[in-house]
């Protein structure tokens, strides 16, 4: 089973620039710079790591070509292809969406449900072409990309929004981080064994782990959690990309639902932002890099929201290894 659809959720405030398909697929402010040099028609103003602002004028006519621009320099590493970043984004019309977005009833102050995707890899909420011309740019860096909408989107431009193929869609990109991900990274130390109530766990090298539920014990009614390998690394924080590997079991009937080591491997997704099951965001923020994390997750906490879900009615238990941040 795709891990997009058990461990992780859509984030409600991402909902919007999936709308546009038809199909899945540090600085000051900006100045009249590269933007303008490079053929862009919007002007965009405002400092990295704020909401920018994108003006383009009525009578614009952008290029079929994809058109990218550095509006601010910035300092940190090289983007290269097959790095995932983690990324803030804005667009020119409400269709694309943006990550500056609040949910209703969200503290404004609350971490925002930012972007990670993989370099060269299709996403769901940012098109291909989008993602793969930040390659080249650094971490810190707030670029500009633009076209037309067929230029960018093509045959998946959904029709039912109004939006022309020659109407220009531009994507205000800050990139606040990026990694390359060990597919293949595991938790590394002495395993503890699993305490009184809890399922047993066996985690072979490189492979998924097999979880064991104990004989005659009901599942507990509230979260519990305990870390079997303590890792030394730095503290999980709301709203950076987690790096997992993770193994998930239903306590029912022992049975493995899903698994990153059946599924490519390690994956990243934003944590503590509503962005996966809530049982994960309340457990995995605060646990360390390099932790192995047993959990048993009730349904009120995992699927149970969603009454579509095969596991709506689940109690599920899940071992994460915490593999790094981004």
């Amino acid at each position: 089973m795709n891990p997009t659809k058990t461990a992780r959720r859509a984030a409600a405030a991402l909902v919007v620039p999936a709308l546009l398909f038809t199909a899945a697929c540090g600085g000051s402010d900006s100045k009249d710079t590269d933007a303008q040099k490079s053929g862009a028609v919007a002007k965009v103003s405002g400092k990295f790591g704020a909401e920018p602002k994108i003006d383009v004028p009525d009578d614009a006519k952008a290029s079929d070509d994809v058109v990218v621009s550095e509006v601010l320099a910035g300092k940190g590493a090289e983007v290269k292809k097959g790095d995932t970043v983690r990324l803030d984004y804005a667009g020119n019309i409400e269709a694309l969406g943006s990550t500056w977005a609040q949910r209703p009833g969200t503290d404004a102050k609350a971490p925002r449900t930012q972007i990670v995707q993989e370099i060269g890899q299709a996403g769901a909420m940012l098109p291909s072409k989008i993602t793969d011309a930040l390659a080249g740019q650094k971490v810190g860096s707030r670029v500009q990309i633009e076209g037309t909408a067929q230029g960018i989107v093509g045959d998946q431009l959904n029709p039912d929004l109004g939006i022309k193929p020659t109407d220009p869609l531009i994507w205000v990109i800050d990139i606040v981080n990026a990694k390359k991900i060990d597919k293949k990274a595991e938790a590394k130390g002495d395993q503890a064994a699993s305490e009184a109530g809890m399922p047993e766990v066996k985690a072979p090298s490189q492979k998924a782990a097999t979880i064991t539920i104990p004989k005659g014990e009901k599942a507990p009614k509230d979260l519990q959690q305990q870390v079997l390998i303590k890792g030394g690394g730095a503290e999980v924080k709301a709203g950076e990309g987690l790096v997992v590997q993770y193994t998930g079991v239903k306590w029912e009937d022992g049975k493995k639902f899903d698994s990153s080591w059946d599924n490519n491997g390690a994956t990243v997704f934003p944590i503590g932002v509503n962005a996966v099951i809530e049982g994960w965001d309340k457990a995995l923020v605060g646990k360390n890099v390099g932790d192995r994390v047993l959990l048993t997750i009730p349904p009120n906490l995992a699927y149970g929201a969603s009454p579509t879900s095969e596991l709506a009615k689940n109690n599920l238990v899940f071992v994460v290894d915490i593999l790094d941040t981004i």
